[in-house]
């Protein structure tokens, strides 16, 4: 995860002095493009790492090699750790790292660093829901990435091979986006069996970060899942809880004369966007699409139907 790959990368800095891009990527094993945005995140963070350029340029935290992190000041040392401190609550590594940067800092920056690194939380569960820990897949699955080593899984009932490239956390759910003999593919790690790391390697294409490749998946889905749209008039007071269920497929429009709101939600299907509003009778009015119109028709009919008393 990114936060620890900062605290590392300025670990690096303050062994080396004035690293490249590059040399960061190699030493951290990630792309070259990655290590330049995890260093401009860290100068835009307040943290001293600022850009040298020339022949014999690149990255250098200012005041040159230290080992103490003596240049930091304390809203410096404050800034990293507010930082890096969320990641620490569900990796050991990261705990680890921490620590030993504390160690380093001077003895007067240490409390109000532990304070900002104490100060948000990251819980992955929803309300209801038990926090899971990390599935084996995915530990074997990051060596598997670190190490360049193809693997072999069952997906949805076939044997499959793949390079994994990389990994992504999103809320709670794993994702392994591989190149596949078809291209690039994404995998959800849960619905993978029978995983094997090989002796075989790989070469990840050099084009290719991670950043990039998931923001491209979840371009494709969030399409996907808003094939179909309607519009909404609701109350104004109520378009942040419409705005809630819809997320990023929500529009609000023009506010009319009598309060409400007119308002674009989109969905995968008319059945999904009626379901979500089915619940707010008729204080959410579908003027269109009819297709909506008609499964909130056939769904009040259906609670009719099973729950008016019988006279």
């Amino acid at each position: 995860m990114r936060a620890d790959r900062l605290v590392a990368a300025l670990l690096f800095l303050q062994a080396r002095g004035r690293v490249t891009a590059a040399e960061l990527a190699t030493e951290l094993e990630i792309s070259v493009a990655t290590a330049r945005r995890d260093l401009e995140a860290l100068s835009s963070s307040g943290i001293p790492v600022y850009p040298q350029p020339g022949r014999h340029g690149g990255w250098q935290l200012v005041g040159g090699a230290r080992t103490d992190l003596s240049g930091l000041n304390a809203d410096e040392a404050q800034a990293l750790f507010l930082l890096a401190g969320p990641a620490a609550a569900a990796s050991d590594e990261v705990k680890t790292a921490l620590r030993k940067l504390l160690r380093a800092l001077p003895e007067t920056l240490r409390t109000e660093a532990q304070k900002a690194a104490a100060a948000t939380l990251i819980d992955p569960a929803r309300w209801g829901e038990l926090t899971r820990d990390r599935p084996d897949e995915v530990r074997h699955l990051q060596e598997a990435v670190v190490r360049q080593r193809l693997v072999t899984f069952g997906y949805k009932g076939v044997r499959r091979a793949a390079e994994p490239w990389g990994l992504i956390d999103k809320d709670n759910v794993w994702y392994l986006i591989a190149g596949t003999e078809r291209g690039r593919r994404t995998f959800r790690v849960d619905r993978v069996s029978a995983l094997e790391i090989t002796d075989q390697t790989f070469v990840r294409p050099d084009d290719f970060t991670l950043d990039t490749a998931w923001d491209e998946v979840v371009g494709a889905i969030e399409q996907r899942r808003s094939r179909t749209w309607a519009t909404v008039l609701i109350p104004e007071r109520f378009v942040w809880v419409l705005r809630d269920h819809f997320g990023r497929h929500c529009h609000p429009g023009e506010l009319l004369e009598d309060g409400r709101v007119r308002v674009r939600v989109g969905a995968p299907t008319p059945l999904d966007i009626a379901r979500t509003l089915s619940g707010w009778g008729s204080t959410a009015v579908v003027e269109e699409p009819e297709a909506v119109r008609g499964e909130l028709a056939r769904i009040g009919a259906e609670l009719t139907q099973t729950y008016m008393p019988e006279k």
